[in-house]
């Protein structure tokens, strides 16, 4: 019998690879069905943000998944370590707070009394929002209300002026920008966006598998940053079809300079989103020491750029 992988991913610029794979698959090349042992099936799941995907793979619902940092984080403390593994980066930068035209300040007081949407409680902007405007001293729920509301939905709320802001992720933030004339008022160009994440079961029982499924998304990664314009053109069109949701192409070009792919991680990046969490009340101390499993899961496995330990 034929295995099948599990893997989640949202309709977002900042989960390229899995966009780009399931285009290979739409022109019939299998981009990681291609590269596993036995040809294994890959059926992928559609998520609107990180705690939902992560919960599913805390429940093995799904094998891996690709998320924001603080849902993994969360996942990861509230399973007490146990069930999910950083196994490779994906995407740093591309996330932003953007807020009405003609507001003119990057002052977090200027905020006090206003409606901030983010994409699901708890997923990765939401967190950087709360523990931004709780460092400056404004009291989330009291003094500016956080509002989780799915990206799609957030660019008409904004031209109603139902929301006062945004905490989102490319396409998105160019969306607002272009196409409602949102100002970007906090731009995160550095830190991770999106990485690949795997349940702790399926590492044991499937490493061979799990090995082979993370050396090809090294390989996507790779194959993205050297064809850029050929993964947008899928990226556009795999949105389209799949998600009946346009992809114009000022918008591509506004959002792609602002995400970098990288398939490196390191447990220290994840530092200052545990610090975000813990300012946030999401999260308390949390151990990260078995969080990141970047090497190698079978003693056999093919070698990848990265080895064990080092990053």
């Amino acid at each position: 019998m034929t295995p099948t992988i599990r893997v989640g991913y949202f309709p977002n610029l900042t989960h390229a690879q899995a966009l780009v794979a399931l285009n290979f698959s739409r022109h019939g090349q299998d981009w990681f069905s291609a590269r596993l042992p036995g040809r294994a099936n890959v059926e992928w799941r559609a998520f609107n943000a990180g705690p939902s995907a992560m919960m599913s793979l805390v429940a093995r619902s799904i094998d891996l998944g690709y998320a924001g940092p603080s849902s993994i984080l969360n996942a990861y403390a509230l399973s007490k370590g146990s069930q999910i593994r950083v196994v490779a980066g994906a995407v740093t930068g591309g996330s932003a707070l953007v807020a009405q035209p003609g507001f003119d300040s990057t002052a977090v007081a200027k905020f006090r009394g206003k409606r901030i949407a983010t994409p699901e409680f708890g997923n990765t902007q939401d967190i950087a929002a709360r523990a931004w405007l709780s460092a400056g001293g404004l009291v989330v729920g009291k003094d500016v209300q956080v509002v989780p509301i799915p990206n799609p939905d957030q660019i008409n709320l904004f031209r109603l002026v139902a929301i006062d802001g945004a905490w989102t992720i490319e396409p998105w933030v160019s969306r607002l920008e272009l196409l409602a004339d949102a100002k970007v008022v906090v731009e995160e160009k550095d830190p991770l966006t999106t990485l690949l994440a795997a349940n702790t079961q399926f590492l044991t029982k499937h490493a061979e598998l799990a090995d082979a499924f993370i050396a090809a998304h090294r390989e996507l990664t790779a194959w993205i940053i050297q064809h850029p314009q050929e993964a947008q053109r899928m990226l556009t069109e795999e949105l389209q079809i799949r998600f009946k949701a346009d992809m114009p192409e000022i918008v591509l070009r506004n959002a792609w300079p602002r995400i970098h792919l990288t398939s490196d991680v390191s447990l220290a990046a994840f530092a200052g989103f545990l610090a975000k969490a813990k300012d946030a009340g999401f999260v308390g101390n949390v151990d990260m020491r078995s969080l990141v499993e970047t090497g190698c899961v079978a003693s056999t496995c093919a070698k990848t750029n990265v080895t064990p330990g080092t990053n």
